[in-house]
């Protein structure tokens, strides 16, 4: 997954702050082996139901997601005025650079929304809500026991969309300095089906297998860094975005 984005502004809410909790029939040991022996693990209904509805709305009504893409001349961070901006001749073209730098190398096309920093902090904002949620010591603690990762201190994270034609190509998210045990990827998307695309693929050591994941509900894919995966392109079929939150779980300090 790429690093985080840039500063954005806050945006008011008018809901109430949801109160996440973790479901409390999560059978750890079970996960802990799954883990263990495969490197990997879902864990389904990862949280109690109450709020999971409205955070699903809110990423959805939200409109100041950025679109990124890697280009020669570096990452281009889009709001959706900008794009809406654009002529089409100058969309095609900008597709058409992502497309070249992925057929030989890595590169990302996806929208992408921080979660605030703490002086940016507003009641009421699911985002907020479940980054504070990841920070808290039930779930740490939880995210210990499974990956055994005893030196986990904290975890990062931002928000993902992925419509038609985002993608996400292979890599392992091995960055020197960044002490990342595990990465995460908590799905918020319904009703979707794996010809949509928005897959998460890992990869086999010579390319020539994967095996995936169909993006789900309240559902949270952990995976030992480093491990090659990437995201398959969703289709025009998609009857809307596929809605993550994704990030790390980090060793050390801030």
């Amino acid at each position: 997954m790429p690093q985080a984005l840039r500063q954005q502004p806050a945006t008011p809410r008018q809901l109430e702050t949801p109160m996440f909790r973790l479901n409390p029939d999560l059978d750890l040991p079970a996960l802990a082996r799954e883990y263990a022996a495969n490197t990997r693990v879902r864990i389904s209904r990862l949280l109690a139901d109450d709020g999971l509805a409205e955070f699903y709305d809110d990423l959805e009504s939200r409109d100041d997601w950025w679109h990124l893409m890697n280009t020669a001349d570096g990452v281009i961070e889009l709001d959706r005025a900008e794009r809406d901006r654009m002529s089409a001749k100058r969309r095609a073209a900008l597709d058409a650079e992502v497309h070249a730098i992925a057929r030989k190398g890595f590169q990302y096309r996806y929208e992408g929304l921080r979660v605030p920093d703490d002086d940016e902090r507003l009641a009421g904002d699911p985002l907020t809500a479940f980054a504070e949620l990841m920070q808290s010591e039930p779930m740490l603690e939880m995210l210990r026991t499974v990956t055994g990762a005893t030196e986990l201190a904290f975890t990062d994270g931002q928000a993902t969309a992925y419509g038609p034609g985002d993608f996400l190509t292979c890599h392992d998210d091995d960055v020197a300095g960044k002490n990342r045990l595990a990465a995460y990827v908590f799905g918020m998307t319904p009703g979707w089906r794996p010809e949509y695309g928005g897959v998460l693929l890992f990869h086999g050591a010579d390319h020539g297998s994967v095996t995936g994941h169909v993006p789900r509900f309240n559902t949270l894919d952990l995976f030992a860094v480093p491990q090659l995966h990437s995201v398959s392109m969703v289709t025009p079929a998609a009857p809307g975005r596929r809605y993550a939150v994704t990030g790390w779980l980090r060793a050390g300090s801030r």
